[in-house]
């Protein structure tokens, strides 16, 4: 008796461009995005990898960090869900994590303001009593045609959520966390390879590439992995909130695999640093970009 088995071609696991999406404002919501990003509720199968831990993600109201709580979830970990003012994507990262067995908690605010950072990890501590994982994924971005066309405003608004979010939080919760724990960047294939149309977003994920490096060899004297995931493109609110709708359209169809990512094919990296599975690896970058080149 011979068994056959269906592999589905990776080129082919997600949807292609075109895109057709609602134009939004920043930060963006997936109620309006077609078709809807894929976290993984209905494939994310966990095996206890994370169990009885505490995760503190920004940005994990939509996209890529509510994949990553998802499975952090499913791998039986806590989840602090760090949001901007996005209250109704924020609660349903807060319901899948609830119904995959785990607290969540919710809460709101900039992550480019020290004090609330400070906030994010005290809350994280009370409600928790511990904090194991942190993981750096919310983000800011603005494309224009020109370098005449980029604000001083908005290259401080970038550089404020991408990188001095990422600092005040690495700077508050290193302290807490214990031999074993472990902080997870998300960087990006523009850091590698920026476009001139993301002249304020590239060099901030360059900047995170550099600090996960730097700040790996500090925080592994008290036993803390330090490491960053750099993404190709990605099918998040973020796209259609900063993107022109001809971009938006053609999104992702300049990867060798011609589409992006969905952000449950994300989670399962996120999950690996974040597991002792990894225990042997810090200041890493890990790219997941459809084929495109990270060095």
């Amino acid at each position: 008796m011979t068994m056959e088995r269906t592999r589905q071609n990776p080129v082919e696991a997600g949807p292609k461009p075109p895109f057709q999406t609602e134009q939004q404002q920043p930060p963006g919501s997936e109620a309006a995005m077609q078709p809807k990003p894929d976290y993984g509720e209905q494939s994310y199968r966990g095996s206890g990898r994370l169990r009885g831990q505490a995760a503190l993600i920004t940005g994990a109201d939509s996209g890529i960090g509510r994949a990553v709580a998802l499975a952090f979830a499913r791998e039986g970990a806590s989840v602090l869900v760090s949001y901007l003012n996005e209250e109704q994507d924020a609660w349903e990262t807060v319901r899948v994590v609830q119904e995959s067995g785990q607290k969540a908690v919710a809460v709101p605010g900039d992550i480019g303001q020290e004090a609330h950072c400070q906030e994010l990890v005290q809350r994280a501590l009370q409600e928790f009593g511990r904090l194991d994982i942190l993981v750096n994924n919310a983000a800011f971005q603005s494309t224009h045609q020109s370098i005449a066309e980029f604000t001083a405003e908005e290259i401080e608004y970038t550089f404020r959520t991408n990188v001095f979010g990422m600092f005040y939080l690495c700077k508050a919760a290193l302290p807490k966390m214990g031999a074993g724990a472990t902080i997870i960047n998300t960087a990006s294939v523009e850091a590698y390879k920026p476009e001139p149309h993301l002249l304020a977003y590239a060099p901030t994920k360059a900047a995170i590439v550099a600090f996960t490096k730097a700040l790996s060899k500090e925080a592994i004297q008290q036993g803390v992995r330090v490491n960053a995931v750099a993404p190709g493109p990605v099918w998040t609110p973020l796209i259609p909130s900063t993107m022109p709708k001809e971009q938006v359209e053609q999104f992702g169809k300049q990867s060798p695999m011609q589409r992006p990512a969905q952000p449950a094919e994300l989670a399962p990296i996120y999950v690996f640093l974040a597991s002792q599975e990894s225990r042997y690896i810090t200041g890493e970058v890990i790219g997941v970009t459809g084929g495109t080149p990270v060095s």
